[in-house]
């Protein structure tokens, strides 16, 4: 009980101190954005002399407004969004970045923001050592939660360290690589990024994950979807090959009747995935149970899926997020967000009450994000059907194995 109580104490502190650097970021963003004197000119229209050329050439402007450092043209544009964005880039001043976002009710906006407003955010410094610092604490808090999972107690039994290894080396590469995805993709797409940031904590799993952050937006959809779903991709890639292999060396408890406790392991059926890597990796064994006894390294490959269900959550800032938002725009995309949020709070509710930690994660984490510059053009090549298998992979994930399919796949539980 106090051990719960620690936890939850921690936790909300963390998410604590997220909240009040979220806040104070957005204020001064805001402060940025509005230029070094916004109490000196508030927001006012643009006369038709004060409205760049290309933008009257490219837009029937509707309405032009002038908020600080901004400029913002709202209507229907005259040309494609990306013959649009060409000449905008290539007419307006070095000094001016132009940014194309979609309106509801006008059809279109052209934002142009000063460039010291994104250059001043570029040049922010990054230390590459805090970034091997929270690696190196990372590595320890994971390792000591994998050998604590052992029954181990590092802080007494230090000589036992490698007991540790298998679940930890795991689990950092599976991160590691997932924001790796993340980082090449964005640098392929000529976005500046920092190298990823581990999250260390004491307790539970030894981490809260890990994360990069994106200094400069998009150019457009497209470059989102290849930056968003790169990471899951590249997560599993190493995710379930360790839970194949760690799955070897795990235990199927017997079972008859009610006499194995699901609390002893991971139910073979609790995840339509795991199942299948189950039956694939242990084969004949799965009819002699359905509770997996998970090894250190099965652990962190299961842990890898739950991690990746969850950055495939089609909610804000999420992978998923991103990636609904690219395939289906800004408008569509804000609603599949609502909707999802809403549902993991139900299911959290009404169904298994261990979602509504996630739900609660992902309420602070996920936030809303900056739109690409280009928001208007759909995305290119077979995206749209690369996207909708992500989506096929997060209810792969997430959703328990039906169990009329539980004979058809071999696997014996003495529930059924």
């Amino acid at each position: 009980m106090n051990t719960l109580f620690w936890f939850w104490l921690i936790l909300i502190a963390s998410f604590a101190l997220i909240s009040l650097w979220h806040y104070f970021s957005r204020t001064s963003a805001q402060r940025l954005k509005a230029g070094p004197s916004p109490q000196d000119e508030g927001p006012r229209m643009l006369r038709a002399e004060e409205q760049p050329d290309v933008v009257q050439r490219l837009m029937n402007i509707r309405l032009a407004v002038k908020d600080g450092a901004l400029r913002v043209f709202r209507g229907p544009l005259l040309r494609p969004p990306d013959e649009v964005m060409e000449k905008l880039s290539a007419e307006l001043p070095r000094e001016t970045l132009p940014l194309l976002q979609q309106d509801e009710r006008l059809g279109a906006a052209i934002v142009l923001m000063p460039l010291s407003v994104e250059q001043q955010n570029l040049e922010k410094k990054t230390f590459p050592w805090v970034n091997w610092l929270l690696f190196g604490l990372t590595f320890l808090t994971t390792t000591w939660a994998g050998a604590a999972h052992q029954g181990i107690n590092l802080l007494e039994n230090p000589a036992a360290f490698a007991a540790g290894l298998p679940y930890s080396i795991a689990l950092l590469g599976i991160l590691g690589v997932h924001e790796m995805g993340h980082y090449l993709i964005a640098r392929s797409h000529k976005m500046n990024v920092t190298p990823p940031y581990f999250i260390p904590v004491p307790f539970a799993l030894g981490t809260f994950g890990a994360f990069i952050k994106m200094k400069s937006p998009p150019q457009n959809r497209t470059a989102m979807f290849d930056v968003a779903v790169a990471g899951p991709l590249a997560g599993l890639a190493v995710a379930v090959p360790a839970l194949m292999i760690g799955l070897q060396n795990s235990i199927v408890v017997p079972g008859a009747g009610h006499d194995v406790s699901v609390m002893e392991g991971a139910s073979a059926g609790s995840s339509i995935m795991l199942a299948l890597i189950a039956k694939v990796s242990l084969g004949q064994e799965l009819q002699s149970g359905c509770v997996l006894r998970l090894s250190p390294l099965a652990f962190a490959g299961w842990l890898g899926l739950i991690v990746t269900a969850l950055n495939l959550l089609p909610i804000g800032q999420l992978d998923g997020g991103h990636t609904a938002r690219a395939m289906f725009g800004t408008s569509a995309g804000r609603v599949i967000s609502g909707i999802a949020m809403w549902s993991l709070v139900l299911l959290g509710l009404f169904v298994w009450p261990g979602l509504l930690t996630w739900a609660i994660i992902v309420y602070f984490i996920a936030g809303e994000g900056t739109p690409p510059q280009n928001d208007l053009t759909p995305i290119q090549g077979g995206r749209f059907w690369l996207g909708t298998f992500t989506f096929f992979i997060l209810v792969l994930i997430a959703a328990p194995l039906p169990r009329v399919f539980w004979d058809e796949a071999g696997i014996y539980c003495p529930y059924l």
